[in-house]
């Protein structure tokens, strides 16, 4: 079975709370919290999907649903982490003082706690990238940012999105191209910057849209509308813009072709250090949009999909009290989005999907399954997961900071 760099995960912190504290928790207020935690726990399924579920290659609708998992998932977690960085610092309105250092000082405790915690499970050697140590990474990376407001924070994710893959691409003769670490190999200060499966000078647009989205007034709807508007621009410029690239610029569809099928879109081990990597080998394979491809169209899209899908799920759970109901399960899911997926690390390894006979639809229902039914049954009598609640904890040694 084969394994791809998708690994969107979790939550920084168990979000409810901050936002039931920093919203009304009555009305519209309870909806964008069960919203939030509705995009993560789709996430976290379209991550199982991507990780042990079928191929995207075999066709039909299963087909589908694969390559619409592919990439999007853990861009929509990255997304979904600026949420998590707004919120420990304040949502609308950036915390000051010693407020602002205490926050500050959380968001370093977790960033250290998920980088140890993510090169703990690469060490595992299971044939999954994990992405807890690029995520921490990317928490420090964008603290300096947290004091801005929402329209700052927007054209820094853009101009971040335009000039870092094409920085990444320069810095190619020097780092390297993408280079999967062999399995129980932890990842280096290059590999979490430039050469990894997730590599923080392209991944942190994500970051920063996502905390310029929890700037905004979530509880109007024209800010909705416009976010919903903004997310469809977003998918359209990207996909659309390297369509018509492709078919525009000599020599692109070949390139790109190479960049969508070569090693950069691959956790096998078989990748070697002087594979052709990200963006393949010529400029015009910086022209593609699939996932994983590090390029400036591709980061385009992905963040247009995560915006779309975060303000759908904020507006069902407001319009809808019994989707609400009926979503209980995967809402679950999302509150402990940083158990589900180290649980899923964990029985990857333990299983070894790898060797396993059974068909992998049967081995992704599988996995869905339990981890709904331990979300469901953890969360009738817990606010938090088991891991949102010690990360939760040890954070709290953040309050001694004066």
């Amino acid at each position: 079975m084969t394994h791809h760099p998708d690994s969107p995960p979790l939550t920084a912190d168990a979000p409810s709370p901050e936002l039931e504290r920093s919203e009304p928790s009555t009305g519209a207020g309870v909806g964008r919290l069960i919203g939030l935690d509705l995009a993560r726990g789709l996430a976290v399924f379209g991550m199982y999907a991507v990780h042990v579920g079928p191929a995207p290659a075999q066709g039909g609708a299963i087909g589908f649903l694969m390559e619409l998992a592919q990439g999007r998932s853990s861009a929509l977690f990255a997304v979904l982490a600026g949420f998590a960085v707004a919120l420990i610092t304040g949502r609308r309105t950036p915390k000051t003082g010693l407020a602002g250092r205490q926050a500050a000082a959380k968001v370093i405790i977790r960033a250290v706690i998920l980088m140890v915690l993510g090169t703990a499970l690469t060490l595992t050697g299971t044939p999954v990238v994990p992405i807890l140590a690029f995520y921490g990474l990317f928490f420090l990376l964008v603290l300096p940012l947290y004091r801005l407001g929402a329209k700052p924070l927007a054209l820094t994710a853009a101009g971040w999105a335009l000039v870092g893959p094409q920085l990444l691409y320069a810095l190619k003769p020097v780092v390297g191209g993408r280079v999967f670490l062999s399995y129980g190999q932890a990842d280096g200060p290059v590999s979490l910057f430039f050469t990894g499966g997730y590599p923080a000078l392209t991944w942190v647009p994500f970051v920063i849209a996502g905390m310029a989205v929890a700037r905004c007034d979530l509880a109007a709807t024209s800010v909705r509308i416009r976010l919903a508007l903004t997310g469809v621009a977003l998918a359209i410029t990207g996909y659309g813009g390297s369509w018509l690239a492709v078919r525009l610029v000599p020599g692109a569809a070949e390139a790109v072709r190479k960049a969508e099928e070569g090693p950069g879109m691959s956790s096998a081990p078989s990748v070697s250090p002087d594979s052709i990597g990200i963006f393949g080998d010529t400029p015009a394979g910086m022209l593609a949009s699939a996932p994983h491809s590090e390029a400036t169209l591709s980061i385009v899209a992905a963040t247009g999909v995560a915006i779309l899908v975060i303000t759908a799920c904020l507006a069902a759970m407001d319009a809808f009290p019994r989707l609400r109901r009926l979503a209980r399960p995967v809402i679950a899911v999302g509150s402990m989005s940083l158990t589900a997926y180290v649980y899923h690390i964990v029985a990857i390894w333990l299983l070894d999907t790898e060797e396993a006979t059974v068909p992998p639809l049967y081995v992704l229902l599988g996995f869905i399954a339990s981890v709904t039914v331990l979300a469901t049954l953890w969360s009738r009598f817990f606010q938090r997961g088991p891991l949102e609640y010690l990360l939760n904890t040890t954070t709290k040694l953040a309050n001694r900071v004066r």
